[in-house]
Protein backbone atom coordinates (compact mmCIF):
# COMPACT_ATOMS: atom_id res chain seq x y z
CA UNK A 1 0.00 0.00 0.00
CA UNK A 2 1.32 3.39 -0.96
CA UNK A 3 1.44 6.06 2.25
CA UNK A 4 -0.02 8.83 -0.17
CA UNK A 5 -0.25 10.96 2.78
CA UNK A 6 3.97 11.49 2.17
CA UNK A 7 3.59 11.56 -1.53
CA UNK A 8 6.00 14.77 -2.15
CA UNK A 9 4.09 15.31 -5.36
CA UNK A 10 0.58 15.76 -3.62
CA UNK A 11 2.90 17.43 -0.95
CA UNK A 12 4.10 20.28 -3.06
CA UNK A 13 0.72 20.62 -5.17
CA UNK A 14 -0.88 21.56 -1.98
CA UNK A 15 1.55 24.02 -1.05
CA UNK A 16 1.68 25.57 -4.46
CA UNK A 17 -1.71 26.51 -3.84
CA UNK A 18 -1.37 27.77 -0.99
CA UNK A 19 1.47 30.11 -2.75
CA UNK A 20 -1.30 31.09 -5.66
CA UNK A 21 -3.87 32.33 -3.43
CA UNK A 22 -1.34 34.43 -1.26
CA UNK A 23 0.09 35.70 -4.23
CA UNK A 24 -2.97 36.66 -6.00
CA UNK A 25 -4.64 37.82 -2.62
CA UNK A 26 -1.65 40.37 -2.44
CA UNK A 27 -0.81 41.31 -5.92
CA UNK A 28 -2.01 44.46 -7.58
CA UNK A 29 -2.22 43.34 -11.30
CA UNK A 30 -4.06 45.76 -13.79
CA UNK A 31 -6.13 44.63 -17.04
CA UNK A 32 -8.93 42.40 -17.19
CA UNK A 33 -9.13 39.54 -15.14
CA UNK A 34 -11.99 37.89 -12.95
CA UNK A 35 -9.92 37.39 -9.56
CA UNK A 36 -13.05 35.58 -7.71
CA UNK A 37 -13.09 32.93 -10.17
CA UNK A 38 -9.26 32.34 -9.82
CA UNK A 39 -9.31 32.25 -6.33
CA UNK A 40 -11.78 29.91 -6.27
CA UNK A 41 -10.95 27.95 -8.49
CA UNK A 42 -8.00 27.16 -6.59
CA UNK A 43 -9.84 27.12 -3.38
CA UNK A 44 -12.16 24.38 -5.09
CA UNK A 45 -8.50 22.39 -5.58
CA UNK A 46 -7.67 22.06 -1.70
CA UNK A 47 -10.65 19.34 -0.68
CA UNK A 48 -9.29 17.34 -3.85
CA UNK A 49 -5.74 17.51 -2.46
CA UNK A 50 -7.04 16.13 0.33
CA UNK A 51 -8.57 13.20 -0.75
CA UNK A 52 -5.81 12.28 -2.58
CA UNK A 53 -3.75 12.40 0.97
CA UNK A 54 -6.51 9.36 2.14
CA UNK A 55 -6.18 7.30 -1.09
CA UNK A 56 -3.98 4.93 -0.38
CA UNK A 57 -3.87 4.60 -4.12
CA UNK A 58 -0.95 3.67 -5.79
CA UNK A 59 0.78 6.70 -7.61
CA UNK A 60 -0.54 4.96 -11.58
CA UNK A 61 -4.23 4.63 -9.89
CA UNK A 62 -4.17 8.07 -8.75
CA UNK A 63 -3.10 9.64 -11.90
CA UNK A 64 -6.37 8.52 -13.55
CA UNK A 65 -8.71 9.45 -10.60
CA UNK A 66 -11.34 12.28 -10.89
CA UNK A 67 -9.57 14.66 -8.32
CA UNK A 68 -6.61 14.90 -10.61
CA UNK A 69 -8.50 15.64 -13.78
CA UNK A 70 -10.26 18.15 -11.53
CA UNK A 71 -7.24 19.92 -10.52
CA UNK A 72 -6.33 20.00 -14.29
CA UNK A 73 -9.61 21.35 -15.05
CA UNK A 74 -9.42 24.06 -12.21
CA UNK A 75 -6.30 24.99 -13.50
CA UNK A 76 -7.75 25.68 -17.06
CA UNK A 77 -10.30 27.84 -15.06
CA UNK A 78 -7.71 29.78 -13.40
CA UNK A 79 -6.06 30.28 -16.84
CA UNK A 80 -8.76 31.97 -18.36
CA UNK A 81 -9.66 33.55 -15.52
CA UNK A 82 -6.59 35.23 -16.01
CA UNK A 83 -7.23 36.30 -19.23
CA UNK A 84 -6.07 33.49 -21.32
CA UNK A 85 -2.75 31.78 -22.64
CA UNK A 86 -0.98 34.60 -23.05
CA UNK A 87 -2.10 36.57 -19.16
CA UNK A 88 0.88 37.78 -17.57
CA UNK A 89 1.31 39.81 -20.85
CA UNK A 90 -1.13 42.38 -20.10
CA UNK A 91 0.06 42.54 -16.65
CA UNK A 92 3.44 43.40 -17.72
CA UNK A 93 2.08 46.49 -20.01
CA UNK A 94 -0.09 48.03 -17.10
CA UNK A 95 2.53 48.02 -14.73
CA UNK A 96 4.61 50.96 -13.48
CA UNK A 97 8.59 50.40 -13.86
CA UNK A 98 9.26 50.83 -10.64
CA UNK A 99 6.55 48.17 -9.78
CA UNK A 100 7.43 45.55 -12.54
CA UNK A 101 9.96 43.20 -10.20
CA UNK A 102 7.21 42.96 -8.27
CA UNK A 103 4.96 42.04 -10.54
CA UNK A 104 7.68 39.64 -11.70
CA UNK A 105 7.69 37.72 -8.73
CA UNK A 106 3.99 37.10 -8.67
CA UNK A 107 4.29 36.24 -12.30
CA UNK A 108 6.21 33.58 -11.64
CA UNK A 109 4.87 32.27 -8.60
CA UNK A 110 1.73 31.66 -10.25
CA UNK A 111 3.41 30.00 -13.48
CA UNK A 112 4.83 27.81 -10.96
CA UNK A 113 1.70 26.91 -9.39
CA UNK A 114 0.13 26.20 -12.87
CA UNK A 115 2.74 24.07 -14.38
CA UNK A 116 2.93 22.11 -10.59
CA UNK A 117 -0.97 21.16 -10.75
CA UNK A 118 -0.81 20.57 -14.64
CA UNK A 119 2.28 18.27 -14.38
CA UNK A 120 1.06 16.52 -11.02
CA UNK A 121 -0.61 13.88 -13.95
CA UNK A 122 3.08 12.92 -15.62
CA UNK A 123 4.65 12.97 -12.21
CA UNK A 124 2.65 10.41 -10.55
CA UNK A 125 2.97 7.97 -13.80
CA UNK A 126 6.46 8.00 -12.97
CA UNK A 127 5.44 5.44 -9.90
CA UNK A 128 6.87 5.15 -6.50
CA UNK A 129 9.20 7.49 -6.04
CA UNK A 130 9.77 8.65 -2.27
CA UNK A 131 12.14 11.58 -3.18
CA UNK A 132 11.33 15.77 -2.52
CA UNK A 133 12.58 15.97 -6.10
CA UNK A 134 9.59 14.01 -7.90
CA UNK A 135 7.38 16.96 -6.25
CA UNK A 136 8.77 19.32 -9.15
CA UNK A 137 9.78 19.16 -12.52
CA UNK A 138 13.64 18.87 -13.61
CA UNK A 139 13.65 19.95 -17.62
CA UNK A 140 16.26 19.85 -20.42
CA UNK A 141 16.75 23.43 -21.06
CA UNK A 142 18.69 25.10 -23.69
CA UNK A 143 21.10 28.59 -22.30
CA UNK A 144 19.50 31.04 -24.83
CA UNK A 145 21.06 34.10 -23.40
CA UNK A 146 23.23 35.49 -20.52
CA UNK A 147 24.09 38.40 -18.95
CA UNK A 148 25.62 40.28 -15.71
CA UNK A 149 23.00 40.63 -12.85
CA UNK A 150 22.71 44.39 -12.45
CA UNK A 151 23.04 44.33 -9.08
CA UNK A 152 25.65 41.69 -8.40
CA UNK A 153 28.97 41.08 -9.88
CA UNK A 154 28.94 37.00 -9.18
CA UNK A 155 25.44 36.76 -10.23
CA UNK A 156 24.81 35.81 -13.99
CA UNK A 157 20.65 36.34 -15.35
CA UNK A 158 20.43 33.30 -17.94
CA UNK A 159 17.39 32.96 -20.14
CA UNK A 160 16.51 29.02 -20.90
CA UNK A 161 14.51 27.60 -23.31
CA UNK A 162 12.26 24.83 -22.46
CA UNK A 163 10.57 24.31 -25.82
CA UNK A 164 7.31 25.57 -24.73
CA UNK A 165 7.96 27.84 -22.87
CA UNK A 166 11.17 30.17 -21.31
CA UNK A 167 12.15 31.36 -17.83
CA UNK A 168 15.19 32.84 -16.16
CA UNK A 169 17.55 31.26 -13.83
CA UNK A 170 19.60 33.51 -11.53
CA UNK A 171 23.16 31.39 -11.04
CA UNK A 172 26.60 32.20 -9.32
CA UNK A 173 28.33 29.64 -12.22
CA UNK A 174 29.80 32.60 -13.80
CA UNK A 175 31.44 29.74 -16.60
CA UNK A 176 27.94 29.60 -17.94
CA UNK A 177 27.38 30.52 -22.20
CA UNK A 178 24.99 30.78 -24.36
CA UNK A 179 24.27 27.39 -25.84
CA UNK A 180 24.88 25.37 -23.31
CA UNK A 181 22.25 22.80 -22.44
CA UNK A 182 21.90 22.48 -18.94
CA UNK A 183 19.28 20.89 -16.75
CA UNK A 184 16.72 23.11 -14.49
CA UNK A 185 14.76 22.18 -11.70
CA UNK A 186 11.45 24.46 -11.67
CA UNK A 187 11.24 25.56 -8.33
CA UNK A 188 9.24 28.05 -6.41
CA UNK A 189 10.79 31.68 -7.34
CA UNK A 190 13.44 33.46 -5.50
CA UNK A 191 14.32 36.87 -6.03
CA UNK A 192 17.67 38.19 -6.67
CA UNK A 193 18.23 41.57 -5.68
CA UNK A 194 15.06 42.56 -7.97
CA UNK A 195 15.59 39.88 -10.76
CA UNK A 196 13.32 36.88 -9.81
CA UNK A 197 14.90 33.08 -10.64
CA UNK A 198 12.37 30.89 -11.50
CA UNK A 199 14.57 27.56 -10.84
CA UNK A 200 17.57 25.92 -10.22
CA UNK A 201 20.56 24.49 -12.63
CA UNK A 202 21.45 20.61 -11.60
CA UNK A 203 25.49 20.46 -11.00
CA UNK A 204 27.94 18.51 -9.11
CA UNK A 205 31.44 19.80 -7.03
CA UNK A 206 32.70 20.73 -10.78
CA UNK A 207 29.36 23.67 -11.21
CA UNK A 208 26.53 23.46 -13.36
CA UNK A 209 26.31 20.67 -15.95
CA UNK A 210 26.71 22.59 -19.80
CA UNK A 211 26.32 19.26 -21.57
CA UNK A 212 23.04 17.80 -20.74
CA UNK A 213 21.49 15.00 -22.47
CA UNK A 214 17.63 15.04 -23.63
CA UNK A 215 15.31 16.78 -25.78
CA UNK A 216 14.27 20.30 -24.72
CA UNK A 217 11.25 20.75 -22.03
CA UNK A 218 11.71 17.03 -20.85
CA UNK A 219 13.51 14.87 -18.69
CA UNK A 220 17.06 14.96 -19.14
CA UNK A 221 19.07 12.00 -19.54
CA UNK A 222 22.36 10.41 -17.53
CA UNK A 223 21.87 12.70 -14.93
CA UNK A 224 24.41 12.01 -11.40
CA UNK A 225 22.57 11.74 -8.10
CA UNK A 226 24.67 14.09 -6.20
CA UNK A 227 23.38 17.32 -8.86
CA UNK A 228 19.70 16.45 -7.38
CA UNK A 229 20.98 17.42 -3.96
CA UNK A 230 20.65 21.60 -3.70
CA UNK A 231 17.69 21.32 -5.53
CA UNK A 232 15.97 18.37 -3.00
CA UNK A 233 17.23 20.24 -0.32
CA UNK A 234 15.09 23.54 -1.85
CA UNK A 235 12.07 21.54 -2.06
CA UNK A 236 12.18 19.94 1.50
CA UNK A 237 12.48 23.81 2.75
CA UNK A 238 9.36 25.00 1.03
CA UNK A 239 7.21 22.63 2.28
CA UNK A 240 8.18 23.62 5.59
Amino acid sequence: MWDTSKDYRLLVADKSVELFLRAIEGANLKGKWNKKKALTSARNMIPEIQTLYYSYLNPEEMAETTQIKSLKRNADEIVRALGGEAWYQQFLELVKRDEKYKLEETIAKIKFFLNTISGIRRRLLLGKIKDPIIGIDIKTGLISSVSKHPGADKLLICNINLGERAITVVTNDLTLKEGNQVAVALLPPTTFREITSEGMFLGDEGGVLKDVKGELGNLPHGIPLEAFNEARNFVEVFLK
